[in-house]
């Protein structure tokens, strides 16, 4: 009778287990973890029974104290999430690039060149459009907010949509989106890094060149690409340029081509397969596979791992923790904005003095990011340097394009970068941005929606 629960218990674990991985696999599966992680915020960041442990939380030191030495110096939970979970992200960024760029959808001339035009698009002109409404403010410097793409919420709504888009219109977006992770990337590395120590940042040079060397030497063991890594990130913290920049120096830096041949993983698998055999007389009592038989099956398990480059492995293996334990835990520590007033909510509210960072924001999303992408775009296409999208129309693109203002994680991120030369209104201008961003991205995610619903029932040209 006692085996009875326990038998219960472990066939409902079974089936959770099975119901989470099909959860996990669901492209729209990230953005709904998020969307849930940034209520949860909210709502602890404002309800009076969790705001101040919200806080204390956030401000907890993790540093390391000897004597009169900290390490890291002035590390807290928030600091911890931001400057080296983030690292990780930027790491998995930084693969799914290179992969794109060396065998996906920006790894030629004619499949790149139209979604990077258009990215460069979706970046300018929202970029204007915030520096016209806050040129002169104390908000001007968070130009950077509304230009960055979330690959994975636009991604999610692209397929809950489902054949609505033409197929050739959705490896746009991703590949666009991808594109602007880049320049997102570029752009907190140039604009919104601190006071650059050029010794520390020279050792990093170096270290990075030693790496590069490795890895044409034909290096491909993982230990001599993660001692590396680590010690880049603390160069990286110390110089002043952004931690998380590292992550994506090193996603560079790792192989693509895997240790063993084809031929190689031919001749190791035929010869275990022998081994295996000749062992068979080996009875044990659990039967197949006896103990050398076990031996056997763990070297031919290396063999076929180290068949795979190792950043095709590690974008697989970290995928799943980024997308829903790192990212999601990002969204906790900087969703929870602390909502005063309804001021907040009012994206046209001016001030002649803090400007409009709420303006500035939502509009460059909303309006912004798709005029940029489909303007930029007509210019390809009229230029003959890129060509449209199969089986769609310019009123799809633009539907589309609205897509691309969502902007939630990479628009959050350098949100919480600006706005350091006002230290005294710092913290209200970020947070006024951050309310934007949500709204903006909201708003631009409907708005695709509608429109793709709308231009859908319209006979397409082919």
């Amino acid at each position: 009778m006692k085996l009875i629960p326990i038998y219960a218990w472990k066939k409902g674990l079974h089936v959770f287990e099975a119901r989470q991985e099909r959860f996990i696999k669901r492209p729209w599966a990230q953005g709904v973890v998020l969307l849930a992680c940034v209520v949860v915020a909210m709502l602890l960041a404002n309800l009076e029974a969790t705001k101040e442990v919200y806080k204390e939380v956030l401000e907890t030191t993790l540093s390391i104290k000897i004597g009169a030495l900290e390490f890291p110096h002035g590390m807290t939970v928030e600091k911890f999430i931001n400057d080296i979970l983030m690292v990780v992200f930027f790491f998995t960024v930084g693969l799914e690039i290179k992969r794109e760029v060396v065998n996906g959808e920006l790894s030629s001339r004619q499949k790149a060149i139209m979604p990077i035009i258009a990215a460069f698009g979706g970046v300018a002109v929202p970029a204007l459009i915030y520096t016209l409404v806050n040129n002169g403010t104390d908000a001007s410097s968070g130009w950077g907010i509304p230009t960055a793409t979330d690959i994975a919420f636009a991604v999610g709504i692209l397929s809950i949509l489902g054949n609505k888009v033409p197929i050739s219109l959705k490896i746009f977006l991703t590949a666009l989106a991808i594109a602007d992770d880049l320049i997102a990337i570029l752009v907190v590395a140039l604009f919104y890094g601190g006071s650059i120590n050029l010794a520390l940042l020279g050792i990093a040079v170096l270290l990075i060149i030693f790496v590069l060397i490795m890895n044409k030497l034909g290096e491909k063991r993982m230990i001599f690409y993660i001692v590396p890594a680590v010690a880049i990130w603390m160069l990286f913290y110390y110089s002043g340029i952004h931690a998380t920049m590292s992550g994506v120096v090193m996603a560079f830096l790792v192989p693509m081509v895997p240790r063993y041949t084809k031929e190689y993983y031919y001749h190791k698998r035929d010869h275990y397969r022998h081994m295996l055999k000749e062992y068979e007389s080996i009875e044990e009592e659990g039967g197949f596979p006896n103990g050398p038989q076990r031996h056997i099956l763990r070297q031919l398990s290396k063999t076929s791992k180290n068949c795979i480059g190792m950043s095709y492995r590690l974008e697989h293996a970290l995928g799943t923790w980024v997308n829903f334990f790192i990212m999601p835990i990002f969204a906790l520590a900087n969703a929870g904005v602390t909502i005063p007033s309804l001021e907040y909510f009012n994206v046209f509210n001016f001030d002649p003095t803090l400007g409009s960072v709420s303006m500035g924001i939502f509009l460059g999303l909303l309006l912004g990011k798709p005029i940029g992408i489909t303007l930029a775009s007509w210019i390809a296409v009229k230029a003959k340097v890129g060509a449209m999208p199969a089986k769609s129309t310019w009123a799809m693109l633009f539907a589309v394009a609205c897509l691309g203002g969502i902007g939630f994680t990479m628009s959050i991120f350098v949100d919480t970068l600006s706005f350091g030369d006002h230290p005294e209104v710092a913290q209200q201008l970020r947070d006024m941005g951050k309310v934007a961003v949500l709204m903006g991205s909201l708003c631009a995610g409907i708005l695709g929606s509608v429109l793709v619903g709308i231009f859908h029932k319209k006979p397409q040209k082919a």
